[in-house]
């Protein structure tokens, strides 16, 4: 009888321990609202005067007002790998208290392995603080080109769906508005870091991921960064959410 009551027991709770093992990507119904957030890495973070700046100016747009600040700890052409061991960013995201850490490979810079083993790494770091991962997607450029944007997509989608960790899809997005606006270059002069326009973009898209919500309202426009109108940041508002919604929908199917 014994044997019997273990048999059934197995047979119920095997397929919950099976369900557990495999990851899914939060929905954004689900997101909490974060009020301190931490970024972490190279120049794609930080051109423009920094996706941190621009987030504590775009958080103070919401109607509804948040004591929010945003830190970073970034370094030039610096990989996750390089971020775990040759940077602060393990000890802030244990001291720091955030709600939310973005974490930002360069996957030209470094390979899709290497990716993988770091993330893996942040991801236990930054749940143990009992913040939230989020992995910014960034784009491929020329200049090493030895990766495109599908390939960059699907290393994110990958190490997403086996952490359980949001993807910002901001590479997805910059792709979707060149194509929508031709005219309006995504990139700098050297073809590889963000124009004033890229990094509104991926600040828009790190928003709507990490918020869950959209930003169309949120008319914040970058004042002596580069010559973006403000129809041009609405546009730009509009890609980031369709585009979110877009990159949930995909990952929900």
């Amino acid at each position: 009888m014994h044997q019997f009551f273990l048999l059934i027991t197995l047979i119920v709770t095997l397929p919950g321990l099976a369900a557990e093992k495999k990851s899914t990507p939060l929905n954004l119904k689900q997101v909490s609202i974060a009020k301190k957030i931490l970024f972490v890495g190279n120049s794609f973070t930080y051109w423009n005067k920094g996706l941190w700046y621009h987030m504590e100016q775009l958080v103070q747009c919401r109607p509804q007002k948040l004591n929010f600040k945003a830190e970073h700890v970034v370094r030039g052409g610096a990989s996750l790998k390089v971020m775990w061991g040759k940077t602060k960013a393990s000890s802030m995201i244990s001291k720091g208290h955030y709600d939310v850490v973005v974490l930002q490979e360069d996957l030209p810079e470094t390979d899709v392995k290497s990716f993988y083993k770091f993330a893996r790494k942040f991801n236990s770091s930054v749940r143990k603080s009992e913040a939230r991962p989020v992995f910014f997607m960034a784009w491929p450029y020329k200049r090493l080109g030895w990766i495109g944007l599908k390939e960059i997509a699907k290393a994110h989608r990958a190490i997403g769906a086996e952490l359980g960790a949001q993807i910002a899809p901001v590479g997805i997005a910059w792709e979707k508005a060149m194509k929508e606006r031709p005219e309006v270059d995504m990139y700098a002069k050297d073809k590889e870091h963000p124009s004033i326009q890229g990094t509104y973009l991926a600040l828009c898209v790190l928003y709507s991921t990490i918020y869950g919500e959209s930003s169309t309202m949120l008319e914040y426009l970058p004042k002596k960064h580069g010559n973006m109108t403000a129809r041009e940041a609405a546009w730009l508002r509009r890609v980031a959410w369709a585009t979110v919604q877009a990159e949930q929908a995909f990952l929900s199917k």
